[in-house]
């Protein structure tokens, strides 16, 4: 099995029993939920980043607004789609809870284009809000699609990186739940200046404990490279090499990537605030972490 679809068993959230060096760990299954990372098809922004070997078509010009660039909020590319669509199929036919395809309770999305339209394409249509499972037609309900800020890429300064108004977007993915969502226009984006990486960083395990929470036993998550980056690389420190490359390394285009998440229990009475422009409320102390300020979007 290739690496970008085999499930990581161990990704830290564990706690250790038995010797220290047995290399395995045990939890208690009801604590337990897969999580199943995506990181958004090919965008335009991709394309051109690409092409110019570097980051700086990124940047607005001066005198220029960053949501006057034709890459604001970057949409897919044609390969991009056709990328969402060939997941598709491969979750269709990948076996899973003792199914032969891999179902979800769950889809979470970042708030961008590109990872909507990401969703949308690999899921199909979403389950109306507020509609109950059993009240869907067919034999695979479809999961419900909520938009969380939470796990948007991090933000400032790359025009792909700000997202239009929900107004806007909303009416292009019916049936996405956009309710959960604090600010109608992008408050987060900064035009020259970059997300703090700490912020980056807490914002990430805020978003795990925040699933954490969540009833679903099985979730999608569709997100960004620089975003689960910054996630992973809090976890799998005492890991195998191997492991460790496999969790931490840049995701590619469309790639899905499987952990298994293990609450401790010791946490879970943890009140979370809701997310703001300039404060990421996590209750996880963590290691710095080095080498991915410059990850591409």
């Amino acid at each position: 099995m290739s690496k970008s679809t085999s499930s990581m068993l161990e990704d830290n959230f564990q706690f250790s029993l038995g010797p220290p060096n047995s290399g395995f760990s045990l939890f208690l299954a009801e604590r337990t939920k897969k999580v199943h990372f995506i990181r958004h098809a090919e965008g335009f922004h991709n394309v051109e980043t690409t092409k110019q070997g570097t980051n700086e078509c990124l940047h607005h010009a001066p005198g220029q607004g960053a949501r006057e660039h034709p890459l604001w909020d970057s949409r897919l590319t044609d390969k991009g789609i056709a990328q969402a669509k060939a997941l598709k199929e491969h979750l269709a036919h990948r076996p899973s809870g003792g199914r032969s395809f891999t179902a979800f309770d769950l889809v979470v999305v970042s708030p961008l284009t590109r990872t909507l339209e990401t969703a949308q394409h690999i899921f199909g249509p979403a389950r109306k809000p507020g509609l109950p499972a059993f009240l869907c037609e067919g034999a695979v309900q479809p999961p419900r699609n909520l938009v969380r800020e939470e796990c948007r890429e991090r933000w400032g300064q790359y025009v792909c990186d700000g997202r239009r108004p929900i107004r806007e977007i909303a009416p292009e993915f019916p049936n996405f739940d956009f309710s959960e969502l604090e600010y109608d226009d992008d408050l987060f984006y900064t035009e020259d200046e970059r997300e703090p990486l700490e912020h980056t960083r807490a914002r990430a395990v805020q978003f795990l404990e925040w699933l954490k929470k969540r009833p679903e036993k099985c979730i999608a998550v569709v997100t960004h490279s620089p975003f689960l980056r910054h996630l992973f690389m809090q976890f799998g420190a005492d890991k195998s090499a191997e492991d460790k490359d496999t969790l931490q390394r840049l995701a590619g285009n469309c790639e899905l990537r499987s952990v298994v998440m293990c609450s401790h229990g010791v946490k879970d009475s943890t009140t979370l605030k809701a997310l703001t422009p300039t404060s990421a409320q996590s209750t996880v102390t963590m290691a710095p972490t080095a080498g991915v300020a410059n990850a591409p979007p």
